[in-house]
């Protein structure tokens, strides 16, 4: 194997249980919005605990780049002074790999009276962007794209509203539309077959917008937003890595601090819960409107599910930690419903198998998902690619720490894309 460097990372197997607690950096899905948001909004917000992972600092960007003043206070505490009116960029806006940045700023800009253009990196430009074109060319959007792949050249126009049935329950779709609706005429609508993530409408009830949901449909209307001050929970994606650390390594007994709790996030809480996991909520808290509490997780003999339907939006980008943790779970697990894997940062669902296979695991592809055979033990011993994605970096590490060869991560800097600290985070309790 190649010698461990910034790039390539080799992971060895732990000897001991993990113990202690973990503060769970911000969330990154609201860590976005509490940007964009307090950008939307006339007068001065202060933003507590944002994530300065590489996503988030492009939204940052961006909004700097249309006119925002935004600066830091403190290493994690910003404050984002704005007239409420977005300004025409000198240059065109580099989202760099968020897809959320992208889509979600389609929204924004597609309203505004002035024309932008919205690229991003070699991984961003294979990402699909029709999603959200189509609907918000039926809001009378006008945009160009490479195949509706970026980049998007937005050309700013007056936009009505809609009542959109989307074809997935997708949180960048449904707020991408909401945002559209913050400054379009009349009503707009999102009805989705199952609920996604709700930190749009959340953030947007909170700063004030008319905005009201109804099961699986929002319903916003033109809106101003007021400055607040924002807190952001911890990621519920970041806390499951050690979620299914502690499940899955003998002796492990961990707290992890400060985890939103939201209930369209908790999808892993509840797949561990039915496999059998040792599983706790402590602290129940709200916080800037959002659901917040501490996590106590102990080593599990876990039994294998099935997680499909209304499960996948609650745990999408959990997945493909969760494929790892079925591995080690005795019997049969089948994931169904989750075919948007294959157009998150790589194809999820071909990368995740083909690792997981070459570490020992019994995993067969679906053209929506997986099915996994457990429990197994994972060889080591291979080289593993990441594919410019993060979550898969993070979850080969977790597969490190049990298989009983080192194995080489190429491509592991890619966690700085949402959780820098990730590592010395780990370090902190072996």
């Amino acid at each position: 194997m190649k010698e461990n460097s910034l790039v390539n990372k080799i992971v060895s197997k732990i000897k001991t249980g993990l113990k202690g607690e973990v503060t769970i950096p911000p969330d990154k899905s609201i860590s976005h919005r509490a940007i964009m948001f307090s950008s939307l909004a006339k007068g001065r917000s202060v933003i507590n605990n944002f994530l300065k992972g590489a996503d988030c600092l492009s939204t940052m960007g961006l909004f700097k780049s249309l006119g925002v003043e935004i600066n830091y206070l403190s290493d994690s505490i910003l404050e984002v002074i704005s007239n409420g009116v977005l300004t025409k960029p000198k240059t065109d806006l580099d989202c760099g790999n968020s897809g959320t940045t992208m889509r979600l700023c389609s929204g924004i800009l597609a309203g505004q009276n002035f024309n932008s253009v919205l690229y991003g990196d070699e991984s961003l430009s294979k990402r699909p962007m029709k999603r959200v074109i189509a609907p918000l060319e039926l809001m009378g959007a006008k945009i160009k794209s490479n195949d509706f792949r970026s980049p998007l050249k937005i050309v700013g126009t007056e936009l009505h509203g809609i009542t959109y049935n989307s074809p997935i329950a997708s949180a960048q779709v449904k707020s991408c539309v909401l945002l559209a609706g913050l400054n379009a005429l009349g009503k707009t609508t999102v009805i989705e077959p199952y609920m996604s993530r709700n930190h749009s409408e959340l953030m947007l009830k909170y700063m004030g917008a008319n905005i009201l949901t109804e099961g699986t449909t929002t319903t916003v209307l033109k809106s101003e937003l007021q400055p607040k001050e924002i807190t952001v929970a911890g990621d519920i994606s970041s806390a499951a890595y050690f979620i299914v650390a502690a499940l899955i390594i003998p002796d492990s007994h961990i707290i992890l601090k400060n985890v939103g709790l939201n209930p369209t996030r908790t999808g892993i809480v509840d797949v561990v819960k039915r496999m059998g996991g040792q599983i706790e909520n402590l602290d129940k808290r709200i916080v800037s409107g959002e659901d917040v509490g501490d996590i106590r997780i102990k080593y599990s003999n876990l039994k294998g599910c099935n997680i499909s339907g209304a499960d996948i939006p609650k745990l999408i980008d959990e997945l493909p930690i969760i494929a790892l943790m079925a591995t080690q779970a005795e019997g049969k697990t089948i994931i169904s419903d989750a075919e948007d894997l294959r157009k998150k940062e790589s194809d999820r669902i071909t990368t995740i198998t083909n690792g997981l296979k070459a570490l020992g695991a019994d995993i067969e592809e679906k053209p929506d998902g997986f099915i996994i055979q457990g429990k197994t033990s994972f060889k080591g011993g291979v080289e593993l690619e990441t594919y410019h994605d993060h979550r898969l970096a993070m979850t080969y590490y977790i597969a490190g720490l049990v298989s009983e060869k080192d194995i080489m991560i190429n491509g592991f800097e890619w966690v700085s894309v949402s959780y820098p600290n990730f590592e010395s985070d780990f370090e902190g309790i072996k």
